[in-house]
This record gives C-alpha cells, sequence and structure tokens, in this order.
C-alpha cells in the first residue's frame, strides 16, 4: 500500500485507483475525472482509465489505461464525456462481472470509482458485495492468487438531478444553462408576434430541470411527473393563460417535462396542450422540444466546480474505507460535501417511483428533497394564487442599493408578487438610498414586473449611497437588495430607530452582489453569474494561445477585498494561483509561482493561468505581477494581461440566480408579512427588537433569518468582507490540482450520514414530541 501522511492521521490507499463512466453523460463529469485523477496521483496511486463504461470494464484489454497529469490537462471545459460511456448487458450477468473482476485482478486494482445515476451506481455496489464470491471462483480456477475487498465510491452525474440524497447532480446546472439560452431566445419572439410557446425538456421520471425552468423564466404554467395537475386542468390552464393576456402580457410559457402525466396515468405531450390552447384560446401556439442539445455544450462553473469537489471527496472516501465500508456516494448538501450510503440513495430513489405510481403524489415531492420542495411551493405561490379581493393596508417598499448585478430584478418580481398575493400596496424605489431620502418612491403592479427574471442590472436603479435622511411614509417597511453598503445602510436605520420611531419597522436584506462578501450568507445573488462571466472569458483567453505555446495570462477579477470570485474561478478555469487579501502572499510565493510555471513549460502544457483579486495587495498589484512574470519568464514563456472590469456585474442572469432569487423575495416577502402581524398594536406598526431587522442568507443548508446587529461581531467594516468564509477551505484543491506540493487539510471531511430516517413505534404524545423535534432539527 502507498502510505499518505499529510496532517499526522495516518491513511493507506491500495497500489490502483480505476475510474469509469455509467450509462449516462453530462456537462461537468470531467472536471470530476480530472480531480479524482490528480489527487489520485498526488497521493502516489496509479490510476486508471476505463473506456466505454462497464463495457470497457469487462472487454478489458486497450479499454483500460493508465492515467497521467497531463492526460486531464484539457479537461475542465469540455463537454461530455472524454472517456466513453455506453449501454453493458454483460455486466449484467453474473459471468460478465467475473470477467470484470478478472480484469481489476490482473492489474491489483481494488479501488474503483463509478460515474453515473442510479443504475450505474446500483451496479457497482452489487458488484463490491460479490466481489469475495467472484475471488473465490477466480482462485479456483487458477486466474488469481489471493482474494481481497474491493473499496466503491459513487458520483452523480445526471442532468435531470433524479438522484435522492443530494441536492445537485454533476450536469443539471449545465443543463439548466442551455434551457433557459433557448427561453430567452424564444421569449422575444414570442413577445413581438404575442405567442404561446411550450417548451418540453428532458425528465422522464423527474421535474427537476422544467420545474427549475418555470421558476427561472416566470412561466404560466408547469408539467412534473411528481405532481400530475388536478382533475379539469385544461379549462385551469385556459383561464390563467387568457388572464395573464387580460393583464397585458404579451406571452405564454408553458414548460413541459418529458415524463408528464396526467391522474389517470395517461401521457401529456407538447401537441396535446398545443391543440387544447389553440382550440379554446384561438392562440399562435408553437412547441419546442428540446432532446439532448441539453446534454451538450461548455460545463457551466457551478458544475466544474461541483465536479472538481467530488472528485476529491471521492478519493479521501477510497482513502479511508475498510472493508466494512459501505458503499457511499458523494452528493452535495447546501454548500457542503458529503457522504451518504449509496443504496440508501438509491432506495429513497424507488421510492420516489413506487409514490408515483400509487398517487401518492405530495409523498413524491417531499422524497425528492426540501430543495425541491422548496421549489414547488414557491412556484405554486407564484403562480397559482390569486391576489386577495382585501387589502391589508400595509405598504413596501423594494429598494436596491449599491452596484447593480444580475438577478436583482428575479428577487424584486418575486416580492412583488408574493406581496401582492398577501395583500400588501407594494412599492418601488428608485435609485437605491438617495431615491429613498427623496421620495422616488412609486407603486409597482403585478405586470410591471412580467419578464423580469431575466434581465440583467437593476430595473429599479441602484446607487452607491447609503447615507440616508428621515423618511416618512405611513407603515413602510422596507425591503433591501443589497450588497455590503445595503447591510451598513440596514444597520445605521436600526440605530436611528432610537431618534426616529417611523423606522421602526421590519427591515429584511437580501444578499445580492458579485463580490458576495453580505456578513451572514454563503452566496449572494449575481455572483453565479459573474463567476460564469470570468469562467468563459478565461477559456476563451487561454483558446487564444493554442497556436502560441508557452504563454502565461494573468487576469485581475472584481471582488472588493474578498477573494470569492477570483478563488472560485481559479477552480473552474483551472488556474495555476489566484491571489486573494485573505489568503496572503509575498514575494516568495510570487517567486514560488514562477518556478512552478518554469516548470510546467516543460512539459506537454504549455499554457498558464494567473487570477488576481482587484485589491489582494495594494503593492503587488496587477502591473507589477505582470512586469514580474515577464521578467522571470524571459526565454521560457510570455506573459499577457487582461482587467475583466464591469463586465462581470452585466449579462442575463443564470439559472442560478434566478432561481435563488425567486426563492429570496419570496421568503423575505412572507418573513416580513408574519413580522408585520406581530408587530401590529393599536392600529399601527412598532418593531424595534434586534429580530426584526435580519439579514436573509443561505447558512450550509438553509435559508435563515440573522438579526443585522448580531452580525456586527463576524464584520471586517474597513475592508466589507466576513471574517470567515466556507470557501478558503476550497483553496488548497486549487493548488494541488495545479500540481503545487502542499498537504491537504483532511481534518474536515464529510462524514458518512443517512437519508433514511429510522421509524420507531411510540405513543401518540411522545411520537407528536418527536415529530416536532425532527421538523426543528431540519428547520
Amino acid at each position: 500500500p502507498i502510505s499518505w501522511d499529510p496532517i499526522g492521521s495516518s491513511y493507506s490507499l491500495a497500489p490502483s485507483l480505476q475510474l469509469l463512466y455509467g450509462l449516462r453523460s453530462g456537462e461537468g463529469m470531467n472536471a470530476a475525472v480530472r480531480a479524482t485523477v490528480r489527487v489520485g496521483l498526488y497521493t502516489g496511486a496509479k490510476v486508471y482509465f476505463v473506456h466505454e463504461g462497464y463495457q470497457g470494464l469487462v472487454d478489458g484489454g486497450d479499454n483500460i489505461k493508465l492515467a497521467t497529469w497531463e492526460s486531464v490537462s484539457m479537461m475542465l471545459q469540455l463537454g461530455g464525456t472524454v472517456i466513453g460511456s455506453a449501454r453493458c448487458m454483460d455486466f449484467r450477468a453474473r459471468e460478465g462481472r467475473m470477467k470484470a473482476a478478472l480484469n481489476l485482478v490482473k492489474l491489483g486494482i481494488t479501488n474503483l470509482c463509478v460515474i453515473g445515476g442510479d443504475g450505474s451506481l446500483t451496479g457497482a455496489n452489487q458488484f463490491r458485495t460479490e466481489w469475495s464470491t467472484l475471488l473465490v471462483d477466480l482462485v479456483k480456477a487458477g486466474k488469481a492468487k489471493t482474494s481481497s475487498h474491493l473499496n466503491i465510491v459513487g458520483m452523480v452525474g445526471s442532468i435531470d438531478n433524479d438522484f435522492c440524497g443530494t441536492d445537485m447532480t454533476i450536469g443539471t446546472d449545465s443543463a439548466l444553462h442551455r434551457i433557459i439560452e433557448v427561453v430567452d431566445a424564444i421569449t422575444t419572439t414570442a413577445q413581438s408576434h404575442q405567442r404561446t410557446f411550450i417548451l418540453e425538456v428532458m425528465g422522464r421520471h423527474c421535474g427537476y430541470l422544467a420545474l427549475v425552468t418555470a421558476l427561472a423564466c416566470g412561466a404560466d404554467w408547469v408539467f412534473i411527473p411528481e405532481m400530475p395537475p388536478d382533475e379539469g386542468w385544461e379549462g385551469h390552464l385556459c383561464r390563467r393563460l387568457a388572464d395573464q393576456r387580460a393583464r397585458g402580457c404579451r406571452l405564454n410559457v408553458i414548460i413541459l417535462a418529458e415524463g408528464a402525466m396526467g391522474r389517470d396515468g395517461k401521457p401529456i405531450g407538447s401537441e396535446d396542450i398545443k391543440k387544447l390552447v389553440e382550440k379554446n384560446l384561438g392562440f399562435d401556439t408553437r412547441t419546442t422540444v428540446l432532446g439532448h442539445v441539453q446534454r451538450g455544450g461548455t460545463p457551466s462553473a457551478f458544475d466544474r466546480i461541483l465536479g472538481s469537489r467530488m472528485g476529491v471527496e471521492a478519493v479521501m472516501a477510497l482513502l479511508e474505507a475498510t472493508p466494512e465500508t459501505p458503499a457511499c456516494v458523494v452528493s452535495l448538501s447546501g454548500n457542503q460535501a458529503v457522504r451518504l450510503p449509496l443504496m440508501e440513495c438509491v432506495q429513497v430513489t424507488k421510492d420516489v417511483t413506487t409514490a408515483m405510481a400509487e398517487n401518492r403524489w405530495e409523498d413524491a415531492i417531499k422524497l425528492r428533497g426540501k430543495s425541491f420542495e422548496n421549489n414547488w411551493n414557491t412556484y405554486k405561490m407564484l403562480a397559482h394564487i390569486n391576489p386577495p379581493d382585501t387589502k391589508s393596508n400595509i405598504n413596501v417598499a423594494i429598494v436596491n442599493v449599491g452596484a447593480p448585478c444580475a438577478g436583482m430584478n428575479a428577487a424584486v418580481r418575486s416580492a412583488v408578487r408574493i406581496g401582492i398575493i398577501q395583500g400588501h400596496n407594494m412599492l418601488a424605489v428608485h435609485d437605491g438610498f438617495e431615491g429613498l431620502a427623496h421620495g422616488n418612491i412609486v407603486p409597482i403592479t403585478w405586470t410591471g414586473v412580467s419578464g423580469w427574471t431575466g434581465k440583467g442590472g437593476s430595473e429599479l436603479g441602484t446607487k452607491r449611497y447609503y447615507i440616508i435622511s428621515l423618511f416618512q411614509l405611513s407603515l413602510l417597511s422596507p425591503l433591501l437588495l443589497s450588497p455590503p453598503q445595503a447591510f451598513m445602510g440596514g444597520l445605521e436605520l436600526v440605530t436611528a430607530r432610537e431618534k426616529y420611531e417611523e423606522l421602526c419597522i421590519p427591515m429584511v436584506v437580501i444578499p445580492a452582489t458579485v463580490s458576495n462578501n453580505v456578513p451572514g450568507s454563503d452566496f449572494s445573488i449575481g455572483a453565479d453569474t459573474a463567476l460564469n462571466t470570468i469562467t468563459s472569458t478565461c477559456d476563451r483567453i487561454k483558446q487564444s494561445a493554442a497556436g502560441t505555446k508557452r504563454r502565461v495570462f494573468i487576469i485581475e477579477t472584481m471582488g472588493g477585498y474578498c477573494g470569492y470570485l477570483a478563488t472560485m474561478a481559479g477552480l473552474a478555469a483551472g488556474a495555476d494561483a489566484a491571489y486573494i487579501y485573505e489568503d496572503k502572499f509575498g514575494i516568495r510565493d510570487l517567486e514560488m509561482n514562477v518556478e512552478h510555471l518554469v516548470q510546467k513549460m516543460k512539459t506537454d502544457v504549455k499554457r498558464g493561468l494567473i487570477l488576481r483579486n482587484e485589491k489582494c495587495n495594494a503593492n503587488y498589484t496587477t502591473d507589477f505581477i505582470f512586469a514580474l512574470y515577464s521578467e522571470e519568464g524571459k526565454g521560457v514563456f510570455d506573459c499577457r494581461k487582461n482587467i475583466l472590469g464591469h463586465m462581470q456585474q452585466g449579462g442575463t442572469p443564470t439559472p442560478f440566480d434566478r432561481n435563488f432569487g425567486t426563492k429570496m423575495g419570496s421568503k423575505a416577502v412572507l418573513w416580513l408579512t408574519e413580522k408585520l402581524k406581530e408587530m401590529y398594536r393599536h392600529g399601527r406598526i412598532f418593531a424595534n427588537t434586534p429580530d426584526s431587522a435580519c439579514v436573509l442568507g443561505m447558512r450550509k443548508r438553509a435559508l435563515t433569518f440573522q438579526p443585522l446587529a448580531e452580525l456586527n461581531e463576524q464584520t471586517d467594516f474597513e475592508h466589507r468582507i466576513p471574517k470567515t468564509s466556507w470557501w478558503l477551505k476550497l483553496r488548497p484543491i486549487m493548488k494541488i490540482l495545479a500540481k503545487y506540493n502542499i498537504s491537504l487539510d483532511t481534518s474536515e471531511h464529510a462524514h458518512m450520514e443517512h437519508v433514511i430516517k429510522k421509524r420507531v413505534s411510540m405513543p401518540a404524545p411522545l411520537m407528536k414530541k418527536h415529530k416536532e423535534e425532527v421538523e426543528e432539527e431540519e428547520e
């Protein structure tokens, strides 16, 4: 065995690690391969590719080849599966699995990493379960000398996101990018001609793509397998489309999952819906079936980072595996990598299918997980509830503060419509706090925010200004969409409550900034769009050197003092280094990086990529680093520099930012509504408690409200960044994947978790208490 002891904990890894794809393909899987190969080689193991999936494992020979560091160098930006994938009937029979076992034994391989869907991973688990008996037969036949155990770890690659236990599967986000690109293109022609468009997306057994697409584009209707429409849906659909047209909307969008069906179990097709709309409403209707275009293209930044993190965690799982360890699958929960028992996840996935077959639709939604359930509930609120006849007599103002970013408009649209559904009077404050101070406040209606989900920037206008004057409006509750300026402005409003009673109103801050530097939230609206812009730009810049070898690119990113964009773009684009403020560096570090690139140029990969956060160091500027690299690289490589600038703030929002903004806006207004009811006394609102002014943020696995005052201690106000950031722990991964000789900290590796709750028999009162405790824990 090869021993590895980076932090004083002893691990052992069998001499060889084998990597194969299952039956499915999707963007981002190559990133997982790259990370698995490089971390495996980093530990001293031999790593093998298995070409053509299980078929290659059965056939052996040239299908099983040694992987090298350079062989995965250009994989990050490639879609599909570089080492191939194929259906394999042979592996379903014991004789085929015997051949596969023999091929592994010949090479001394006892670690297997499988990337695929539930079928592929189930096959891997069966192979592991049979391993000992297969080797006994091989020993008896004289084909093997001794017995051993087989370690299995799985990563889920599926654009459908149909595997229970993980928030996202590798390839899903990229597929959503392809879908949204089509939706945006269709929307322009549909508005011009006042058409109804029916878009059919993949999802034979899972409606995730359809559901998130519906949220991201503000669709009028969505059909998903998990929740067939109620009886009489035909009339309801036509009434809804007609109502939207009557309100002034020039287009209708209907999203359909390919596996959609009615309550009677009969499939619902796009042509069926088209005929219904044309017959009953006479609308000009078109259908578009996307098909396999959803599987292609360049992987998104999210999928590249997800694949890289999963690949690293897969190797860590193999390092720690024992014969008693159950086969696990590496999953994503919030922003955390977790390990789940493989067969538990497979069982829950099968339970969804069973629930759907038995018409237990609500159970099917819940079994898909909290993320899926929240998406469904948000969609229902935005698309299927009519505004009430009675008003609440409450005004809710929405303010965009600081620099604009993609996704702001999606949050505003969601907040406005949820507020109208709650009966509130929704007000739009133009030009940030300055507009608030000068009374630039106007009512905003349901149709006033139509089509906003796909618009970049800020339709309300925003300014970098947070010193405000007193304003007076009856029962006004602000909803702030913010970078740190709104966070600090919110703190000023809270402090001013002692002087101005009019400010004793509930307030909530929604993080919205490309820098992702708002305290109290792991993610901010707009950061994903900026990250994808940087990543795609890095791809193009690297491609420009395809015919010019030995070139190093130095790219400056935005972010203020926050290094999130530089770090995550470095992971997604395969950077050799990323300089940020939070990770201090000096001249010796710069010298080491230059020497690293000099050695890299001696290999087959003759291009380098260096990212620099705009305020990482006042003295080591982009010009200084460019000059240093240019001087030290003379005769070995030449340099080019690029300052990306404000292009990182522009563009149409990504599916993640549209969906994230939609859910954040919805949850914020629902919270405000509860606070307004709670603090309504004697005909007026009075809110002066710390928990009446909060930041809504994503923390690990949940959206949480945290009082602004409590976040003071967590904030570096001078540099406008949180004092701690979760993504800093990913920086060593980037360095290892770039082949730096550093120690990989395994002190916070993912532990095995369970997805199936144990059911116990207990008296009704205890059962109720247990249920409440479980719900509280989940919340």
